[in-house]
């Protein structure tokens, strides 16, 4: 019997964070005994508290999880050497545009110190096609260790979507890829339990290429609506309504919206991260390249936009709503939002702004908080840009408060008509 054998039931989850958290909770609720590990000593301690930091799962699912001893939050990556299956869910950063894999290789780093025969090695992170087998294999295989033999080793990228109601973990279908068959079918035989569909393919590449191209094909044409955006301002067309009209053709045609360029922490990391991996054989994507061009002015234009309809104010005060990357997370990471209130700070105007959800934040060491939006505090501001749609969000307070509304999600769309408010690609001239 391999030694893992006698852990079955058992598993760990490297990385608590948005995507290693829910599913440490998903798996202890049906009926594993998980050990979610994290070098980040406050969120161990919070999840000992039965305090969740992330939206997606409640108090009372980490409560529940952690009372019945079904999820054991910790730092000790000594543990591995007693569970059946290991889980890699950390971050893969970019570094100026290029992947930054230090995560990856220092959990393979710790797994390999406490590797055990008969364990499955799954990787979640969303990476280039390759990082799997030419990455991660190369440091836990050694002469008494051989994948699809001593011990499996698989692909499957997440697909959860921070701040998503509608799509509970399980029932988001379960895209699979191993090192040999022997790997792909121990890491289905896990998933099976948990998922409501697995999706096998043929390697760890092709598992690593689905997400890369999911994230990339939205990427792409999420950035092709915000150019569509901009040269209708050009055109004086409005572009929500034509792409409420173009939405009318029951074939051939998938909305996408524009917004203040695309943030976060996968849809625009992802296509770089194929991106990178097509010029190490001296090839690239243009739609790529294209798509990252569009997105990276997309800051710049709103910010001159804001100016644009302030007119000749002179020491406007400006009031942001909304600084996540999407709606109701709590999560700034590369968001454009955030990139707008800095180059409209670094301006030197007098910024402000509210998020229900991120309190305070810090920008070049000084810290921001998030005012409370009154009546008075409407009326004070000389424009309000909608960054961010909440679902929260108090719009008819800004309807009948705000100076000049400048939405940049549409979020404005059933209000009624006004001189004071402007939408992003309305194609109105100020």
């Amino acid at each position: 019997m391999k030694v893992a054998d006698k852990y079955k039931g058992k598993l760990a989850v490297i990385g608590l964070g948005f995507v290693g958290l829910p599913l440490s909770v998903t798996l202890a609720e049906k009926g594993f005994q998980v050990y979610g590990i994290d070098v980040d000593g406050r969120k161990i301690t919070s999840l000992l508290n039965k305090v969740s930091y992330i939206d997606d799962v409640s108090h009372e699912r980490l409560k529940d999880a952690v009372e019945t001893q079904h999820f054991i939050p910790t730092s000790d990556f000594g543990i591995m050497e007693h569970v059946q299956s290991i889980i890699v869910c950390v971050p893969t950063p970019l570094k100026d545009k290029n992947p930054d894999l230090k995560y990856v290789e220092s959990a393979g780093k710790e797994i390999a110190k406490h590797l055990q025969k008969g364990q499955l090695i799954i990787l979640e992170s969303s990476t280039f096609p390759g990082t799997t087998k030419d990455v991660l294999l190369p440091m836990l295989e050694r002469a008494d260790m051989k994948a699809g033999i001593d011990f499996y080793l698989a692909n499957s990228p997440e697909r959860i979507d921070p701040g998503n109601k509608q799509y509970a973990v399980t029932q988001i279908p379960k895209v699979v890829g191993g090192i040999t068959s022997a790997c792909q079918k121990a890491a289905y035989d896990l998933y099976s339990q948990v998922y409501d569909q697995v999706v096998l393919v043929s390697s760890a590449e092709a598992a690593e290429l689905t997400k890369l191209l999911e994230n990339t094909f939205r990427f792409i044409n999420i950035s092709f609506m915000n150019e569509m955006a901009v040269l209708c301002d050009d055109l004086g067309i409005n572009i929500w309504e034509v792409i409420d009209a173009a939405s009318t053709k029951p074939y051939g045609y998938t909305p996408f919206y524009p917004g203040p360029g695309i943030g976060g922490h996968c849809i625009p990391v992802d296509p770089l991260y194929l991106q990178w991996k097509l010029q190490q054989s001296q090839k690239s994507s243009g739609f790529i390249s294209l798509s990252d061009q569009v997105n990276d002015k997309m800051v710049t234009y709103v910010a001159e936009r804001t100016k644009e309809l302030l007119g000749e104010k002179t020491d406007p005060k400006i009031l942001l709503y909304g600084v996540t990357y999407k709606k109701d997370v709590a999560d700034i990471r590369d968001s454009t939002a955030v990139e707008v209130f800095e180059t409209i700070a670094e301006s030197g105007a007098d910024v402000s702004y509210h998020d229900p959800f991120i309190p305070v934040m810090t920008f070049h060491g000084k810290e921001y908080k998030s005012i409370d939006l009154t009546e008075e505090v409407l009326k004070e501001a000389d424009i309000v840009v909608i960054l961010t749609d909440h679902s929260q969000i108090p719009l008819d307070l800004m309807a009948q408060h705000a100076s000049i509304i400048f939405d940049t999600r549409n979020v404005t769309k059933n209000l009624p008509d006004a001189e004071s408010l402007f939408r992003l690609g309305d194609g109105r001239k100020v």
